[in-house]
């Protein structure tokens, strides 16, 4: 008996059947994920706002990563540069993806500035300023869920995801691990916040992640949606 050939047939074997055993392993976890969840349902839509441009910017069937610059964008600069680099730049060549910063009229050079300041040469066709009355901008904070307010310049360094539907998406519950395991009480993550690196490079590019995957099996009839409302929280759940 050949012990060489038959030692040689084995390992191609294990080398075949590996990467193929390792993906069937993969193949259930992809298509069993869970959603991202809807935090809020009633996002309110920029039909009062106006762009830069003549094209009308709306929330409504697109994936929108939303903020809010205020009277002095430049201020926020930071902010700005890390959602153009962590998460524009990451997710601009999904379909219906969008980035859109709202601004109070009269804002429209300093956009103008700070968009300069951003801009490396790179693709902004889905990148937005939209400028409105400050009420109007009021409005549609509100209609999101957060439990902290613009500051005195109508801005904040907190961004939000809507879906195509006009729902806010986050965690339910954003609890770590060892939070779970010591039994602490769950509590949500509604929004994110731009200045802290670490936030928007794992949890939201995760949970964007997760949004697109959502609609990519909804468009192959695949999805099965199971995701929570924000009115199956118990009342004492906190919220960021």
């Amino acid at each position: 008996m050949d012990y060489k050939k038959i030692g040689r047939y084995v390992v191609l074997g294990i080398l075949f059947f590996l990467p193929v055993t390792f993906l069937l392993f993969l193949y259930p976890a992809t298509h069993n994920y869970t959603p991202l969840d809807i935090v809020n349902d009633s996002v309110l839509d920029l039909n009062a706002f106006k762009s830069t441009s003549e094209e009308k910017i709306l929330l409504k069937d697109h994936i929108t990563v939303l903020g809010f610059l205020g009277n002095n964008p430049m201020s926020n600069s930071i902010a700005a540069s890390n959602l153009k680099e962590l998460v524009y730049d990451k997710f601009k060549g999904f379909k219906k993806f969008q980035v859109v910063l709202v601004l109070p009229k009269g804002a429209e050079e300093a956009a103008e500035k700070l968009q300069a300041e951003i801009n490396t040469y790179e693709d902004l066709r889905f990148w937005h300023f939209v400028f409105g009355e400050p009420d109007a901008i009021r409005s549609v904070y509100f209609s999101l869920n957060s439990k902290l307010n613009l500051d005195e310049n109508l801005s904040t360094n907190r961004i939000f995801i809507v879906d195509k539907d006009l729902n806010q998406r986050g965690r339910l519950d954003d609890r770590t691990d060892g939070e779970i395991s010591k039994k602490l009480a769950p509590y949500m993550l509604s929004s994110y916040d731009c200045i802290e690196v670490a936030e928007i490079k794992n949890k939201m590019s995760d949970d964007l992640r997760i949004l697109f995957t959502e609609y990519r099996q909804k468009r192959k009839g695949d999805f099965n949606s199971d995701t929570r409302r924000a009115n199956d929280l118990n009342n004492n759940h906190e919220e960021n």
